[in-house]
């Protein structure tokens, strides 16, 4: 088989994120199928509109795989269906495991007969069943009158048998297990007896009071809801919250701006600040306005009211034009760019306009670096290469629900093997991104109690809609992910943990997070399904850092967005330094010390320390003689985007 033309390799570094046998984003090449040692002779392959023919049969069965996947919210079908078939094969050969299960459905069946028993004599026996650890279904009074509280019982006792048979058995692939647990919950979630009218008390109680005019409600919310959708315009609560005015409405200036990102400059709000300005590192999967939401949980404005000069990041929003933008791309035209104009404007303040003039002057101006979530895991990756290639700009790394290991990344790994990953590129490649939409159907299924189900019984049968509030304004302003970047994230870090395993090259030569030496200051959430703190945690095991980690209530989104004054907030907090031995998580939970409140004040305490001792008086914005006067207003133009 003739040669086809060399497909494009990514730039700068992204060609180690990709196995060289599955260049990722070129549709790769046919194998050749020889059967000969003996090559045969060269025949000239043919061709229609210039391509060959096995390569356009390729992008045939992409495009196909493709049009399944949006059909399917970009779940693989092959791969829950290769899960299905190994637990159910593995279960067809145990029947000590079956005779297990219908031991305890027998014994589950005598508990509910003697629950029903007591109901209907009236004697209120203790219920045998109850509900997972944040279930809250099946709570309140209405759920204990007959039949309603025989019904919850036994979907709950179900449930229970479910949990059972898809518990682990020998031989079955651990991650089969997961994902046929995850579908039989999704399957049982999509029959509780919350979902219907019928069953459910509340929603009958509510009828009968109303005469059916929640319903009512309901099918015009519903009709909304749906109108919105089909025009591409936001929900309704979300109008209530405008950006630049309730949100993103910390004062500041656009002071550079490049095809992938605007830095924002934020004004100072102290007559003194500290000599190290932080960069924040925001997530490209979501609006950088989670840092700064109204004026009294924004953390960009709590910051600057404490003395700190901030810099933000705020992504572009990227389409189909953006397919191949690369992983490494946010690093050296994102992180990167940003410390040299952050890095400008010092010099300017400093009266050392250009590097040149630096050099041979004092030493280079520090900055503390400060990732989320994703813009997390960038930043470790991003001050790994600086300590390789000794660049002394860092002053500290803070990682806000960053992960730096994925071997244990949490819900959505059930999500992440290669069947799914294909599956996932093929969508990618057809359409250039992966929307919005796409995305949040992932993180919806993950807690469809919360996010599906409770919301249909909440807005279309009561007929209440929600009530708006920043945060939820903000997470209805969702983001894409280029096909090119989220490919080889997907593989280099989810799939095969690279970075962590010391196998992530960045143009062309390994780095280690070990190499970091400055401090570290980490951030976990008890209740992140993103990012479980313990991963999170297992950053401990990678560097010889000075580590301080602070174990804050919440989720991934509430436990950062956690101000003073917040009620009900705690954090725990302790300090690693280098040499240390290490505590595994649950060890160093129990040992941690406890705080009640919020852990800002901890960190903006931490980071004065690690900075100049003489306060300074605030850079001017931008870097007007060096090239870099200010723009626009913020929050700039491309949080705007849609």
């Amino acid at each position: 088989m003739a040669e086809t033309e060399p497909t494009q390799q990514p730039s700068s570094g992204a060609t180690d994120l990709v196995p060289a046998a599955r260049p990722n984003p070129p549709v790769e090449s046919l194998p050749s199928l020889k059967r000969q040692h003996t090559p045969p002779p060269a025949i000239e392959p043919q061709t229609h509109d210039g391509q060959p023919y096995h390569f356009q049969l390729e992008n045939l069965d992409r495009s196909l795989r493709a049009a399944t996947a949006r059909m399917t919210g970009g779940i693989s079908p092959y791969a829950m269906a290769s899960a299905w078939l190994d637990w159910s094969a593995h279960m067809m050969s145990s029947p000590g495991r079956r005779t297990e299960l219908t031991f305890m459905a027998s014994q589950q069946y005598v508990k509910l007969a003697r629950f029903a028993s007591g109901c209907m004599m009236g004697t209120h026996p203790e219920p045998p069943f109850h509900p997972r650890t944040g279930d809250r279904r099946f709570t309140g009074p209405e759920w204990q009158r007959m039949p309603h509280c025989l019904s919850a019982q036994a979907f709950l006792a179900v449930e229970e048998w479910w949990d059972m048979a898809t518990a682990p058995m020998r031989g079955i692939e651990p991650k089969h297990a997961e994902r046929v647990r995850f579908l039989a919950h999704q399957a049982l979630d999509l029959i509780a007896p919350t979902n219907s009218l019928f069953s459910n008390p509340k929603l009958l109680d509510r009828t009968l009071a109303e005469g059916g005019r929640n319903l009512a409600r309901g099918a015009m919310n519903l009709m909304d809801d749906l109108g919105r959708d089909m025009t591409g315009e936001p929900p309704a609560s979300s109008t209530r919250y405008v950006v630049g005015r309730d949100l993103a409405a910390t004062p500041g200036e656009v002071i550079f701006r490049n095809e992938l990102f605007e830095l924002i400059q934020y004004a100072p709000a102290t007559g003194q600040v500290s000599a190290e300005p932080i960069l924040i590192v925001p997530a490209w999967i979501m609006k950088y306005y989670i840092l700064d939401l109204s004026a009294h949980n924004s953390l960009v404005r709590y910051l600057v009211g404490e003395g700190h000069t901030v810099f933000m990041m705020s992504w572009k929003n990227p389409t189909a034009a953006d397919r191949d933008l690369a992983l490494d791309d946010y690093r050296t035209h994102g992180i990167m760019a940003a410390l040299d104009a952050v890095s400008r404007v010092l010099r300017e303040a400093a009266g050392q306009p250009s590097p040149q003039a630096h050099e041979g002057g004092g030493p280079e101006p520090k900055i503390h670096l400060a990732g989320y979530c994703l813009g997390g895991t960038l930043s470790a990756i991003a001050a790994a290469t600086m300590a390789r290639d000794c660049d002394k700009r860092l002053a500290s790394v803070t990682l806000l629900a960053g992960q730096t290991d994925f071997s244990a990344a949490g819900e959505l790994m059930l999500f992440v093997d290669e069947s799914q990953i294909a599956f996932l590129e093929d969508m990618m490649w057809d359409q250039g991104v992966l929307s919005a939409g796409q995305m949040a159907g992932a993180f919806r299924a993950l807690r469809s109690n919360d996010l599906i189900w409770s919301k249909i019984t909440r807005q279309y049968m009561l007929g209440e809609r929600d009530e708006a509030n920043d945060l939820v304004a903000w997470n209805e302003d969702p983001t894409r992910m280029p096909y090119r970047m989220h490919s080889q994230y997907l593989r280099g870090l989810f799939l095969e943990n690279r970075l962590s395993a010391g196998r992530f090259a960045v143009e062309g030569r390994v780095i280690a997070l070990k190499d970091i030496e400055v401090p570290m200051f980490i951030v976990g959430t008890e209740t992140d399904h993103i990012a479980p703190w313990q991963s999170v945690y297992k950053t401990h095991l990678f560097t010889d850092a000075q580590v301080t980690f602070a174990l804050t209530k919440g989720g991934h989104n509430a436990g950062i967005v956690s101000e003073p004054g917040h009620p009900g907030r705690y954090f725990r907090l302790s300090t690693r330094e280098p040499g240390d031995l290490y505590v595994e998580p649950e060890t160093w939970k129990a040992r941690a010390e406890f705080h009640e409140g919020s852990w800002w004040p901890q960190w903006s305490a931490w980071l004065k320390a690690r900075s100049s001792p003489r306060p300074v008086t605030p850079p001017l914005s931008g870097a007007p003689a060096d090239g870099l006067p200010p723009l626009v207003a913020a929050p700039g133009t491309y949080v705007y985007q849609r």
